[in-house]
């Protein structure tokens, strides 16, 4: 060992110890950050099929590609840093002598080959990626970003470290060569290769250069150990776990979809028989109510945008973007901790539980942390803005895009949960919604003596459950079906189409009530469970005797078919639910319902968020379309799990929308700009929004919306298509 190799040991020695000491360090603070969320053992099961899901999503990029370029490039990055951490092993075997390599695999000429490739993929991807950011900056001309917001320092110095660490190992590399100490044929390190041909004789350049690598290597650990909050970098650890411990792991798209999380306290699903407000949590108001997977998800944030870019209300100038969202909570989450990890926190009836004593060595910005509503405007010192709470309408966008499988919308409803339940504070405008849920079963009010007002007229019965044994399908008309006047044709024409293709179906009538999604996705999980259990206890009743394969509901509305067909089974509600797109679908491939008139004029198919993004039924209602048209369907640029949305969702339906621009009209222009004269929709809350778009913007002559059963009532039936049209305004 020369005086050269003796100063790099000591030198990568040193900095390496205080790296590992101050990354040991970090990683103790983060554990015991997420560790003062609830419990949530149910992210324990199944441990078979989190370990494939992880895999096949880390390793596969399943997620990340579907933005292809950019999945590809960090799919490189990814693999370059796993794969290439070997060579930065390498390099203290380096810095001790110039011709020191890895034990046994070192001499490999496959070890050579295999790194050597990565490390060229990993820097096309790498400078693929900082191109991008660059691209895409916040500052940049042209409107909003979906980095805005990000902390852009962290993610510049992420990307130039991983570049810097891969030149120089082909800095050694390439000293290797020079010295002719280098272990591979031309063949095999061709890059690595020409690198030597450029750099001098000497020969202590390959130590040198792996001490410069360890450098690098230990100053990124050192910044990103001082930065706990640093998600650019530590998701490259924490996305393993995040992922092993999403909520439901068979889930083909993002475990945040379909079914909200149950409403919980000390870990279990609350029973509001039994639950007191003084022992038991209702909903979120201090962010270590959040479960420990919820602190997991807010520190695993990449910063990367993609739920920001998707976001229907930061796309039409709402405060809310997951992505800010999210971080706010892990930011105010780290500064809070210290106070936390004294001892302090406040009960559930609002007392401070730690003593003076515990508090007394407390920094002062974590106490002053500790006492900011989670929920509050600026000059409340709120940590989320209400009008960010509420802006929200769970379209699942953002869980649909995100890389690690952040649970954005249980969070939010967490939160709304508590301000509902608690504090009485939400919107004004959906209180009338609320009063009408529980004084009278449906969200408009109407008399419950006229749900099945839209049987009049049809020229066939109308089976009711109880009078009838002998149906296949109980017919879930749901309260826009049953009491909007738009949606009545909708309910009708799916009625009309059943009957023509020999479907037996029958109604509850009278006996059916509101499924309780708009009361749920508010946050009041009372008035859900109360209209829930009240279901549940009748639809079983009308399916007693059946086995679950035989217990079918067709709705029409996806909301009703998203909360029966997922959420019921929590209250004891075992259906097999189908929209009912996908029963006429099947009528259709069957030949049992048979266009005979294609409609002409040209089809653009809206995908309502929780057909589509939540349910995963994409291709049903274009399969119908596709045989009740003339041509091809017209496909928005947004469309299928991108989807946009409608702006209904997530109880918006009965809430002003007095922020930025309107949402729906945001969709009808992109509607529009396919210039097709009918927009198809598959949910009565898209219709009234879409239509109400379509009359905002004075196209009602030019533009139809109607449902795609009516588009194939009018196909199948063409006698009875006159008078059907579905442009009249809806009042409220």
């Amino acid at each position: 060992m020369g005086s050269v190799q003796i100063v790099t040991t000591i030198l990568a020695a040193a900095i390496t110890a205080v790296a590992v000491w101050l990354a040991v360090r970090a990683v103790m603070k983060m554990t015991a950050v997420i560790r003062l969320g609830q419990s949530a053992p149910e992210r324990f099961s199944d441990k078979g099929a989190r370990t494939r899901k992880m895999l096949v999503e880390t390793l596969g990029h399943t997620r990340m590609l579907k933005w292809s370029v950019v999945g590809a490039a960090h799919w490189f990055v990814m693999v370059g840093f796993i794969v290439l951490s070997l060579l930065v092993l390498e390099a203290y075997f380096e810095v001790v002598t110039p011709t020191g390599g890895l034990p046994i695999i070192g001499h490999w000429t496959i070890f050579g080959l295999g790194t050597e490739i990565i490390g060229v993929l990993g820097v096309v991807g790498i400078v693929v990626l900082m191109a991008i950011r660059l691209r895409n900056r916040p500052t940049r001309p042209g409107g909003r970003s979906r980095f805005t917001g990000s902390t852009m320092w962290q993610g510049y110095f992420v990307e130039w470290i991983v570049l810097l660490v891969l030149i120089f190992g082909f800095v050694i590399r390439g000293f290797k060569v020079a010295t002719d100490h280098f272990e591979y044929p031309l063949w095999a390190t061709p890059v690595s290769h020409a690198v030597g041909a450029v750099l001098p004789d000497w020969q202590a350049g390959a130590s040198v250069a792996a001490l410069i690598k360890i450098v690098i290597s230990m100053t990124w650990l050192i910044v990103i150990s001082l930065n706990v909050t640093m998600g650019v970098a530590w998701h490259r650890f924490l996305a393993f776990p995040n992922i092993f411990f999403k909520r439901e792991p068979a889930k083909p798209a993002g475990s945040g979809l379909g079914a909200l999380r149950p409403m919980t306290s000390q870990g279990k699903p609350l029973d509001f028989e039994e639950a007191d407000p003084e022992k038991d949590q209702f909903g979120v108001a201090q962010v270590e109510q959040f479960t420990w997977k919820g602190l997991l998800d807010f520190s695993t944030c990449t910063e990367c945008g993609r739920c920001q870019s998707q976001c229907p209300a930061w796309n039409t100038g709402k405060p809310l973007s997951p992505k800010l969202l999210v971080l706010s909570l892990r930011d105010h989450a780290y500064a809070k901790a210290p106070y936390l990890l004294a001892g302090g926190g406040k009960d559930l009836t609002g007392e401070e539980k730690a003593t003076a004593a515990q508090l007394a060595h407390v920094d002062v910005l974590a106490l002053a942390e500790g006492d900011k509503p989670l929920i509050g405007t600026a000059e409340e010192g709120g940590v989320i803005d209400p009008d960010v709470l509420w802006s929200c309408t769970t379209c699942g966008a953002c869980v649909e895009q995100c890389p690690v499988d952040i649970e954005h919308v249980d969070h939010i409803v967490d939160m709304r949960r508590y301000q509902v339940l608690i504090e009485s504070s939400f919107p004004s405008e959906a209180g009338v919604m609320l009063r009408n849920l529980e004084n009278k079963g449906n969200p408009w009010g109407a008399p419950q003596n006229t749900r099945e007002d839209w049987t009049k007229g049809l020229d066939f019965e109308v089976p009711r459950v109880g009078e009838v044994d002998d149906f296949e399908y109980l017919f879930w008309v749901g309260c826009a079906g049953a009491f909007e006047d738009r949606a009545k044709k909708t309910t009708r024409a799916v009625a009309t189409l059943l009957n023509e293709a020999g479907v037996k179906f029958a109604i509850l009538g009278e006996g059916e009530t509101c499924s309780g999604d708009p009361a749920r996705r508010i946050g009041n999980e009372f008035v859900f469970q109360m209209l829930a259990q009240q279901n549940v206890e009748t639809l079983n009743e009308a399916f007693e005797g059946r086995e679950k394969s035989k217990r079918k509901i067709v709705a029409t509305c996806p909301h009703c078919f998203n909360t029966l067909g997922n959420e019921y089974g929590q209250l004891g509600g075992e259906f097999e639910v189908v929209h009912h797109t996908q029963l006429l679908a099947h009528l259709v491939a069957t030949g049992k319902l048979t266009p005979v008139q294609p409609v002409d004029g040209g089809v653009t198919y809206h995908d309502p968020c929780y057909l589509g993004r939540h349910n995963r039924v994409f291709a049903p209602p274009r399969e119908v379309l596709g045989t009740a048209i003339a041509g091809e369907l017209t496909e928005m640029p947004r469309n299928s799990e991108r989807s946009f949305c409608c702006g209904a969702g997530g109880a918006r339906m009965w809430m002003e929308e007095k922020i930025g621009k309107r949402i729906n009209v945001d969709r009808v222009e992109e509607a529009m700009s396919t210039g097709a004269r009918t927009v198809a929709v598959g949910c009565p809350f898209c219709s009234t929004m879409l239509n109400d778009g379509v009359n905002g913007k004075g196209a009602g002559e030019q533009v139809e919306v109607v449902d795609v059963a009516s588009v194939l009532l009018r196909s199948v039936k063409p006698e009875q298509a006159p008078g059907d049209r579905e442009t009249a305004p809806v009042a409220g």
